[in-house]
């Protein structure tokens, strides 16, 4: 545990890039927090960031080890290993961005120095955080089918990195926590047509439990899209990220076909179906999921309770990652 009558928990950012640049911003207005620094070798926007949140920025983070309880670890994912493993070597605590690690046997090295120091490893799959994740958790709701497709133009940078572990991955978390079922076969196919690395992938996963899903991800798309589609036996969830926006359908208590079909031979089958129907619209607000995941990271430090995505969570998405990786390998195109 940290923090507590010590004061407020001493705090890092690694990397102040895209996505690393809203983490400082929110751990900088965090009640129970304090900013000490960011790190980026990057010296043009680490000191901006630095003088933007009121804390110093150094160019290597493994210089804050002395001086933090935790750091936020937003680099590259090739360097995720270099940057996590001499803070929890040393004693301090990290949230590391998905993907914990570009492989298995990198995950269980951050894992197994986690362990060794006593301190915490977490993950930054952001998704677990979504309200209309949440929600339907809440409700016990049963996934058997899966659709999501995640789709965005050619970014240009980051692409040492495949879809597949930068994109995909995010659905593969939402998988294994929703279902808790372990994956039996995968069909897989996608390549690289701009990149050294795949631009684009698609896959057909079943589970034991019955559950199948298609997932795509791609970057090279016109247009971006975030979308994950439910389906059960007793409702139906769409989420659209990018658009901020959900609806959860569900069966009410009363509804039963001899019901469904008197409500379908009405003048307004909409309105009798109302009725028969729990219909709830989500609005998303694009901060709320970060800030959620870092609140739930500050709490579990200081009130020593479980951590919402483990370095074991992190672990298993990127393995199954890479089963999607192989699965590939026979219809796979490019270099």
């Amino acid at each position: 545990m940290f923090g507590g009558s010590e004061g407020p928990l001493r705090a890092a950012v690694l990397g102040v890039g895209n996505l690393g640049r809203h983490h400082a911003r929110i751990l900088s207005e965090m009640d129970g927090v304090e900013l000490v620094a960011v790190a980026d070798p990057n010296v043009e926007r680490g000191e901006a960031a630095a003088k933007i949140h009121g804390c110093r920025w150094v160019e290597d983070g493994g210089a804050l080890i002395d001086l933090i309880d935790f750091a936020v670890v937003a680099v590259p994912t090739p360097l995720h290993l270099s940057c996590a493993l001499p803070l929890l070597e040393g004693g301090v605590a990290c949230l590391v961005e998905k993907p914990l690690a570009p492989s298995p046997e990198e995950c269980g090295e951050l894992i197994k120095a986690a362990k060794e120091s006593g301190v915490a490893l977490g993950v930054g799959h952001v998704e677990r955080f979504d309200p209309s994740f949440r929600r339907a958790l809440e409700l016990g709701i049963e996934p058997r089918f899966v659709e999501a497709h995640r789709l965005t133009p050619y970014p240009f940078r980051g692409t040492e990195t495949g879809v597949v572990l930068d994109l995909m991955i995010h659905d593969i978390d939402l998988l294994l926590a929703w279902s808790g079922q372990e994956v039996e076969s995968i069909d897989a196919v996608g390549g690289a047509t701009l990149s050294a690395t795949e631009d684009i992938a698609s896959a057909r996963l079943r589970f034991t439990g019955g559950l199948v899903a298609n997932l795509t991800a791609s970057r090279l798309s016109l247009k971006a899209m975030r979308r994950f589609r439910v389906f059960g036996p007793d409702c139906y969830l769409s989420v659209d990220s990018r658009d901020r926006y959900a609806l959860l359908v569900s069966k009410k208590e009363n509804f039963d076909l001899e019901a469904a079909s008197v409500a379908a031979a009405t003048s307004n089958p909409a309105e009798a179906f109302s009725d028969l129907l729990n219909t709830e619209e989500l609005s998303l607000d694009d901060d709320e999921p970060l800030r959620a995941e870092l609140e739930a990271f500050r709490d579990a430090l200081v009130q020593g309770s479980p951590l919402p995505v483990t370095g074991e969570d992190g672990l298993k998405a990127v393995t199954l990652a890479h089963r999607v990786l192989e699965a590939m390998k026979d219809s796979c195109w490019g270099d």
